[in-house]
C-alpha cells in the first residue's frame, strides 16, 4: 500500500453472510444463485443506499459494507433482516443472512479497506443468529436511544485472531426486541434514526432589525426544550440557522439536515406586545402537521415557548406525559431585562473574539447584578470567563480564575437539575479547577437529563478526551457532530484533539482542518494543527500554523497553555511536545 492512496479513518462496518450458502449451492445452484441476486436487487442494495452505506466487496455469499455513521449501518441491518423476514421468496431457496456490526479504526486502501474495525466486525458475524444481528458493545453504546430496537447482552466472547474479549450484543426479528416499533410515528428517517426535528429561525416580523436576537433566543429556548426528550433528536440551532434569511423550500432544508419534522414560525414584538405563530411540517412531502398563533405580553415568552413545545411534542410523541413536559421547562429569570441581556450575551461569545466575549461577559455581569439567581446567565458567565483564559485573552480582572470558579460553583447550586448548566460549569471545573473526576460525574448527570443536547455532548467528549475515555470521546464527539451537521466547530476541534491524544494525527489533522472551515478565531484548533503536524515531521507546516496562532494571541506560550492539562501525561506530551518541536517558547 502507498501513502499516497491509503488513510485512516473512523468507520462503522457491516459483515453479512448467508445462512446456509454452500448447502444450498450443492442443492440447487442456479436456483441460489437468482435468489441471490434477487435479494441483493431488492432488499440488500436499496438498504444500504438508502442509509448511505458503501458496498466495499461482495465475497459470493458475503458483503462488506462501510457506514460513515454508526447508527445508518444499524438501521440498514434492522431494515433488511426484517424486509427478509416478511418476504415470500418468488425464486430459489430463501435467502437468510447473518450481520455483525463494528465500529472501529480502518485503513482505506483505494477502494478496498482494511484494520481491526473490519476484522471484529466480520468475527461477529458468525455468531448473530441466522436473520439477526450482532453489534459489538461500542456499536451498542452509540447507538443508545436512537433506534427503535434493545439489543440483548451475550456476554465477552473470544474470538479468532483479536487478542481481547469482545462484549457483543444480539437482535433478532422475532426475539423479544424486535416486536413492534415503540412510537406511532414512523420511526426511520432520511438521517436514519429516531424521529427528528429542526427548528428553523424565526422570522423577524417586528420591523427592527435589532429584535432579530430576540427571535433567536426564542428559538434557541424552544431547541433548548425539545432536545430533552429522548424519543427524538433535535439538530443544532447553529446547523439550522444556515437557513436564516434564505428562502428554501422545507423539504429541501429536510433533506440537507437529514430531518423528518421541521418547525418553522414567525415572531412580532411591538412595544410589550407579543405574537408569535408556529407550524409544524412533515419534510418528506411539506404537510402541515400542526400550525398555532400565540398573542400575550412580551413577559409571557417562556409560557409561549412551553405551548408550542407541547403541541410539537403532541405530535412526533403521543405518548410524552405531562409531567415530562413540566419537566423539559427550563430554568426563567423573573426579569425579562435579564433574560434580554442573557440572549445579547450569547450571540456575542458565538463569534469566538476577544473584544465579543468581553462585551458578553459586561452583559451577563448586568444580568446577574438585576437576578443573582439566575443559573443559566451565571453558567455561561463562568463558561465564557473559562473561554478567555483559555484562549489567552487579556485579563479582565484581578482574579478571574477565583471569579469563574464562583460562578460555576454558584450554578450549580441553584441550577444543578438543568443539563445546559451542568454541562457548562462541568468543563469549567475541569479546565479551570483540575477536578477531572468531579466534571465526568458532573457530565454522566447532563447526559442522564439530556443526552441529545449537542453542547452537553460536546462538552462530555472534551471531559471525556482530557480525563476519562478517549474512546468513549470520539463516539460523543461523532454523534454531536451528527446532531449538528451545519455548525459543528468546537466539536470538531474537540474531535481533533482526541484524534492527537490518540496519537493519530492524520485524522487529527483532518478534523482540526474541517473545524478550520467553520470558524477561524478558535485558537485551541490552532495548537492541534501545529502539534500534528510536527509529530509527523512537517515542520514548515507546523510553524507557519505557529505563526498565525501568535499573531492572533501575542505572548502565547506552552505555560499560557497549560490550563486544563490531560490527566494523562502521555496525552500531555502528544499537545504540548508536539508545541515544543515546533517552537513554541515555554514560557
Amino acid at each position: 500500500m502507498t501513502e499516497a492512496h491509503t488513510n485512516r479513518r473512523l468507520a462503522a462496518i457491516l459483515a453479512a453472510d448467508v445462512v446456509g450458502y454452500s448447502r444450498m449451492m450443492a442443492s440447487d445452484e442456479a436456483g441460489t444463485l437468482a435468489a441471490l441476486k434477487r435479494h441483493r436487487e431488492t432488499v440488500f442494495d436499496p438498504a444500504v443506499a438508502e442509509h448511505r452505506g458503501r458496498i466495499v466487496k461482495l465475497m459470493g455469499d458475503g458483503t462488506l459494507v462501510e457506514f460513515g455513521s454508526v447508527v445508518d449501518a444499524v438501521m440498514c441491518a434492522l431494515a433488511v433482516q426484517r424486509s427478509a423476514s416478511l418476504a415470500k421468496p418468488e425464486i430459489g431457496p430463501p435467502i437468510v443472512l447473518r450481520i455483525g456490526i463494528n465500529l472501529g479504526d480502518i485503513v482505506v486502501d483505494g477502494d478496498d479497506i482494511y484494520g481491526d474495525g473490519v476484522n471484529v466486525a466480520a468475527r461477529l458475524e458468525p455468531l448473530a443468529e441466522p436473520g439477526g444481528i450482532c453489534i459489538a458493545t461500542i456499536v451498542n453504546d452509540s447507538i443508545g436511544g436512537r433506534i427503535d430496537v434493545d439489543f440483548t447482552d451475550g456476554g465477552d466472547v473470544q474470538v479468532k485472531n483479536i487478542d481481547r474479549p469482545i462484549r457483543v450484543w444480539k437482535w433478532h426479528p422475532t426475539g423479544p426486541a424486535g416486536g413492534s416499533p415503540v412510537s406511532t410515528v414512523p420511526l426511520k428517517t432520511e438521517r436514519g434514526i429516531l424521529p427528528s426535528l429542526a427548528v428553523l429561525p424565526f422570522q423577524n416580523m417586528s420591523g427592527d432589525v435589532e429584535q432579530d436576537y430576540f427571535a433567536d433566543g426564542v428559538v434557541e429556548d424552544i431547541i433548548t426544550a425539545l432536545s430533552r426528550f429522548k424519543s427524538f433528536a433535535v439538530i443544532a440551532r447553529n446547523s439550522s440557522f444556515v437557513y436564516k434569511g434564505r428562502a428554501v423550500d422545507v423539504r429541501q432544508i429536510a433533506k440537507e439536515l437529514g430531518v423528518r419534522y421541521v418547525l418553522e414560525g414567525s415572531v412580532r414584538r411591538v412595544g410589550k406586545r407579543l405574537r408569535i405563530t408556529a407550524q409544524l411540517i412533515d419534510g418528506t412531502n411539506g404537510a402541515h402537521l400542526w400550525a398555532r398563533n400565540f398573542d400575550g405580553a412580551v413577559e409571557d415568552v417562556f409560557d409561549v415557548q412551553d405551548h408550542i413545545t407541547e403541541g410539537v411534542v403532541a405530535v412526533v410523541e403521543p405518548k410524552i406525559q405531562r409531567a415530562e413536559i413540566d419537566r423539559s421547562r427550563r430554568e426563567r429569570p423573573q426579569s425579562l431585562d435579564a433574560y434580554d441581556l442573557y440572549l445579547r450575551a450569547l450571540q456575542r461569545f458565538q463569534t469566538m473574539r476577544p473584544d465579543d466575549n468581553a462585551a458578553g461577559l459586561e452583559l451577563l455581569d448586568r444580568a446577574i447584578a438585576q437576578e443573582p439567581g439566575y443559573a443559566v446567565a451565571l453558567a455561561l458567565a463562568a463558561n465564557g470567563l473559562e473561554h478567555r483564559m483559555t484562549m489567552g485573552w487579556p485579563a479582565l480582572g484581578p482574579d478571574d480564575n477565583a471569579k469563574c470558579l464562583r460562578l460555576a460553583r454558584d450554578a450549580l447550586a441553584i441550577g444543578g437539575d438543568d443539563p445546559n448548566v451542568l454541562a457548562r460549569c462541568a468543563i469549567v471545573l475541569l479546565l479551570v479547577g483540575n477536578e477531572h473526576d468531579q466534571s465526568l460525574q458532573i457530565l454522566k448527570r447532563a447526559l442522564s437529563a439530556n443526552p441529545n443536547d449537542v453542547l452537553v455532548l460536546s462538552h462530555a467528549g472534551l471531559a471525556n478526551a482530557t480525563s476519562g475515555s478517549l474512546d468513549e470521546a470520539v463516539v460523543q464527539l461523532l454523534r454531536a457532530i451528527d446532531l449538528s451537521p451545519g455548525d459543528a466547530a468546537s466539536a470538531m476541534t474537540a474531535l481533533a484533539n482526541a484524534y492527537l491524544y490518540l496519537e493519530r494525527y492524520e485524522e487529527a489533522l483532518d478534523w482540526a482542518g474541517r473545524s478550520l472551515a467553520e470558524n477561524s478565531n478558535f485558537n485551541v484548533t490552532h495548537w492541534i494543527l501545529i502539534a500534528a503536524n510536527a509529530h509527523l515531521g512537517r515542520m514548515s507546516e507546523a510553524r507557519r500554523e505557529l505563526a498565525i496562532l501568535q499573531t492572533m494571541a501575542p505572548g502565547v506560550s506552552i505555560a499560557r497553555l497549560g490550563r486544563g492539562r490531560a490527566r494523562d501525561e502521555r496525552r500531555n506530551e502528544a499537545l504540548y511536545g508536539g508545541l515544543r518541536l515546533a517552537g513554541m517558547p515555554e514560557v
